[in-house]
This record gives C-alpha cells, structure tokens and sequence, in this order.
C-alpha cells in the first residue's frame, strides 16, 4: 500500500496546462512543429473512453458504469475507493514511440486522477482536489524512443467517497496498423458433466487470448484455444460464445453452441440422500460452555447433518488430529462411547448424517509439511472409522488458512497450508469413495472477502488471510457435498452491487450467499472469476440465538432470506442475480445453543420447509 501511495502522492500545486503553441513560439524555442501530415494521424486512442459499452476495454478494481450523472452520452464511470483500494480503472493502449500524446477527460468527486504509465519517458498525472461539477483534467506525455505501449488510468484516493469520470481521450499517433483479431470459428463443446462443460475452438491469427461467454457474461479469458467452464447446475442448458483478444481489442463474438449438463449422479459429492432442504447444526461434543451439554441421542430429528465439535490437533503444524469427548466434570450428563456410538448409528439409521469438524475458533491447524498433511489423514481417518462417522467438516478458522506473497491466482494455489489441505482431503474422498460428505464452514473474511482482497494484494501490506479459502473451495468443488460460509461474527462485506453489507438482517444473508451462487471475480480482476456454487452445495450460516454469536436475527429476517434467494419476494434494496429454490438449507451454530433457545431456529426452519 505505501508503494501505491507514493506513486500517487498528492501534488503540492496545480501545474499549468500549454494549450497551444504557435509555429513562431516552437521555432523561437527550437521545438520543430508537427507537419500537417502528422496532425493528420493523430486519433483518439482510448477506448470506449465515453464508458457507453459498460467497461469494456478498462479493467477497475472497483467500478461500474451509471446513467447519471454523465458528462456526455448515457453514461459514466463510478468507481468506489474502500480500504487500501484507491478504485482504480486503466486500459493499455498502443502508442508509436518518441511521439506527444494527450490525455484528458471529465471528472467529478472529491481527489480523482487522471494519468499515464509506462510512457518510457516522465510518467505523468493530473488531479482534481474537489469537483462538485464535471471538470475536465488534461496532461501531456512523450513517449521514450523504444515505447510502444502505455497504461493510461483513473482513481480515486484511499477512504475518500466516490468518483465520476467519462469522456476519456488519448490524442496522438496510433500505434501502428494493428486491428482487433477475426471472430474465432469452430466453437465446439466437448465432454459435459453435471458441473462443467468443455469447450474448444479454431486458433485466430494474431490473437493474444479469448474471451468466454456463458449465456451472454463474459466467463473468463483463456490464452489456449481451449477451456471448460465449470460450476454449473445439473440438467441446465447454457449457451457459449467466444471471441478474440489482441493490444488493438476484441472480436465479435462467435457463434454460438449450447449444451445441457448431465443430471448429478445419485452418489455424486455424498449430498444425494440429503434432503432437498437440509438443516446442518454443530453439537458440542467435547466441551459444555454456557449452552450446557446435550446428548446424542436428544437430538431432534429436524437435524438433517450433524458437526461434532471439534477434533483439534496436538500442535499448529502437527497434522495429528485429536477427538476428545466432553469430561464428565464439564458435561454431568455426557453419555459413555458405548452409549454415544450407538445414538450415531440411530441418526444414521434414520438417513442423518455425521460429521467430524476440525479446527473451530481455538483448533489452529497450518499443514506446513507434506508430513504433516499425511498425518491429519491418518489421524482424521482413525476418528472417522472409530465413530463411524459420514465425513469431514472443515472449520479452519484464525490463522489456519493464509497466503503467501507469490500465491496470487485462486486456480493455481503455491502455499504449501493450501496445497497440502487440498491434497489431504483429496486423500480421505478416494479412501472413503462417492458416498463421503464433505462440508466447509469458513467464515467471509476467507471467501466473500475476496471479491475486493486476496492475499497481501499487488502492493503488499493487505491482510494474507484475504480469501485464503477460495483455492481450497474451487479445487474440491466437485467433491462439496455443502458450503455453508459463517454469516456471522463478521465486519461488514461488499457484495457483488459494490455495496457494504453488515450483519443484523436479511439483507446480509442475502448478498452474502448470491456471491456463491452468482461467482465473483476475485480482487477485482474481471479476468479471474470464482465461478459459482451449484444451490444444492450452498447453506446460510447463521447463530441460533444472541447468546450463540454476533449476528443473530430473528426468525422473520431469517424467512426474508429464504424468500429471496428461493422466491425472488422480500429481497428489499439487493436486486439477486438469480432465484434458486434448489438452496439447500441452513446451518447454525449450534444445535446447544438452539435447545438453549427452546429450539427457536429449528421450529422455524421445520415451519418454513414444511
């Protein structure tokens, strides 16, 4: 952050603009006029500088286009500077080398820039301190003698409100001939799944990459002539296009082909026998808390998939994971193993499912070490087959999940606590086969997060815990049974309107889980998208009572929630991307605190779902 702070510094004093020279002044000063021929090849080099075709051509870590207001034509940028991100928007435009360019454009909103990169000469920026109006900046650059590209960008100032820009222009010689590239032909799907289709196509001559559409959205850009697009929904059909990119911009798109993914496999991801909407709970196994202890066995039957709280392990890095039952001086009542295996094996009997769930608020667990990483599966696998469990949860929380500084794509995860978690829970689904459950519960700092940080970011100095589980979720997403993200003990969140979201309503739950179904591109990068969730991979997590955690609403917000993302009613200011009945439910913590509460959440998730 402070090396994006310095490149950016406020100017002391306003520089003055020259608007124009005379033949005369630029003889007097040795300078030789430019020749009506080179006037001539001047052009406007940016594109789409007028912000009417949305974003195309710029890519902002933070923006998007409004109607009003606008400088000229229909519409403008907005961009929102938040936290260390100053909103910035650019484009890369080809330029000839040892030439003179200028940039201007309108602007409003309080310190907004407006400048050059990678000029190969004195980059330079302008800037308005306060604009209440459209007030237009301009500045003027050479290019070095070997220049044949330069970035030019816009942005705000880090804490400040939001900024307006439209009419952007660069003024000056094109960079040579270049066109955008032909429309790619030869577009065909390939093998299909329930939740992915791949897709390839004819090589374009000239093209650097191809931009991927699904159902008219743009899905990602690839470099090779071949792709598949993955986290769709079962027995859908969807529509693909692709087209060309090269410095000079992009083809149309190609024609278009479609195809239906495959019905999910009535074994796939160990969620086939779950109920069409389940309701997941934690259990204290092995401490009381205020809540106190309940028994297995006292369990209602409302409690589709059961968590047992927490196998931790013996140290941080250790990957040895341990289960151990609440001691009959903190839990009176506990049952005896005998007793607590027999109530799994009923709620079994009964189609529930049984998790064991590692990690929790004071389970710290980092695989460092490939050793380590067999450890936690051979100590994981001994509780599973000890208790007879259906599966894992994983609750890493605190520091457990960070990335390194050179781990900048969710897709292609270095970091060996990544890599090695990854590996291990790959490890337990090919031991145990189709009918293991899987489930995560990471809280939004670790994925919601994501849409605006990852990592330490490009600048350095942002949190490494940013969105730390999107590689573990996007590499296991065919082997999710759920995703069920704490709603909950959470700061407020932007959500995919570029809107903050805080907890205490509908509205959180809302944003929060259309990010998952929806995907979002990750750190702002339009290129980088984590892809959505099937519904039937996605529960809301919420505290079953005020005392269970920050963030408790009631049952009538909890209905408002279900009602929007299942119903499209009752989803007040936050327009969903889409309307999914398949949801699969909700989770809580945790089902103690809900008998606390004289089963509050159940009765109400019970009444809802019928």
């Amino acid at each position: 952050m402070e090396r994006a702070r310095a490149e950016h510094a406020r100017p002391l004093a306003r520089r003055p603009l020259v608007t124009l020279l005379t033949a005369a002044a630029l003889a007097a000063s040795g300078l030789t006029a430019l020749t009506s021929a080179a006037r001539a090849a001047d052009a406007d080099l940016a594109r789409n500088g007028g912000f009417e075709s949305a974003l195309d051509g710029w890519t902002c870590t933070a923006g998007t286009t409004v109607t009003s207001p606008v400088h000229s034509g229909t519409a403008a940028l907005k961009a929102t500077p938040a936290g260390a991100d100053n909103a910035r928007c650019s484009q890369t435009v080809s330029v000839e080398p040892d030439s003179q360019y200028t940039l201007s454009g309108y602007v409003r909103g309080t310190y907004v820039y407006l400048g050059a990169s990678g000029t190969g000469t004195t980059d330079v920026s302008t800037w308005a301190q306060s604009a209440p109006d459209w007030q237009q900046l301009t500045t003027t650059f050479r290019t070095g003698p070997s220049t044949s590209k330069v970035t030019i960008y816009t942005h705000g100032w880090y804490g400040t409100g939001a900024y307006h820009a439209d009419d952007i222009s660069l003024i000056g010689p094109g960079g040579g001939t270049q066109q955008p590239p032909a429309v790619p032909g030869g577009l065909k799907t390939g093998s299909v799944t329930s939740s992915s289709v791949a897709l390839s196509w004819s090589p374009v001559p000239g093209a650097t990459g191809y931009a991927v559409y699904r159902d008219g959205a743009r899905a990602g850009t690839v470099t090779g002539t071949s792709t598949t697009v993955s986290g769709l929904s079962p027995s859908t059909a969807y529509s693909f296009q692709v087209a060309a990119v090269n410095d000079a911009g992009e083809s149309a798109r190609s024609a278009t082909v479609t195809a239906t993914t495959a019905q999910r496999p009535d074994d796939g991801g160990g969620s086939s026998d779950l109920p069409a909407h389940a309701l997941v709970g934690y259990l204290h196994a092995s401490f009381a808390n205020g809540s106190g202890y309940t028994r297995m066995a006292d369990v209602p039957d409302s409690w589709d998939v059961i968590d047992l709280a927490f196998g931790e392990p013996t140290s941080v890095t250790s990957g040895d994971i341990r289960f151990e039952r609440c001691p009959v001086a903190e839990c009176p009542n506990v049952e005896n193993d005998a007793e607590f295996k027999a109530a799994i094996k009923a709620k079994q009997a009964a189609g529930k499912k049984v998790l064991i769930s590692i990690g929790g608020q004071n389970g710290q667990v980092q695989l460092t070490t490939t050793a380590a990483r067999d450890k936690f599966v051979s100590s994981v696998s001994a509780i599973i087959d000890e208790y007879g469990l259906d599966g894992l949860d994983i609750d890493f929380e605190g520091h457990s999940l960070s990335l390194n500084a050179d781990d900048t794509d969710f897709k292609n995860p270095k970091t060996p606590v990544i890599v090695n978690l990854i590996s291990a829970v790959k490890t337990l689904k090919a031991k145990y086969g189709d009918g293991f459950v899987l489930t995560m519960a990471p809280e939004t700092f670790f994925v919601q997060l994501g849409y605006q940080y990852y990592g330490t970011g490009k600048w350095g100095g942002q949190d490494p815990r940013a969105g730390a589980y999107l590689p573990v979720i996007h590499a296991l997403r065919d082997d999710l049974t759920l995703l069920h993200v704490q709603d909950y003990n959470s700061g407020p969140i932007m959500g995919l309107d570029n809107q903050y979201h805080s907890m205490g309503g509908a509205d959180f739950h809302i944003a929060m889980t259309d990010m998952l179904l929806t995907g979002f591109p990750v750190a702002g990068d339009a290129n980088n998208v984590f892809p959505p969730l099937r519904p039937d991979q996605v529960a809301i997590g919420m505290p079953a009572s005020t005392q269970a955690g920050n963030g408790h609403v009631s049952s009538a917000e909890v209905n408002k929630a279900l009602n929007c993302l299942t119903r499209k009613t009752d989803c007040g200011s936050y327009a969903t991307h889409g309307t999914w009945p398949d949801l699969r439910g909700l989770m809580t913590w945790s089902i103690n605190w809900d008998r606390y509460a004289n089963w509050e959440f159940q009765k109400n998730f019970d009444a809802y779902f019928g």
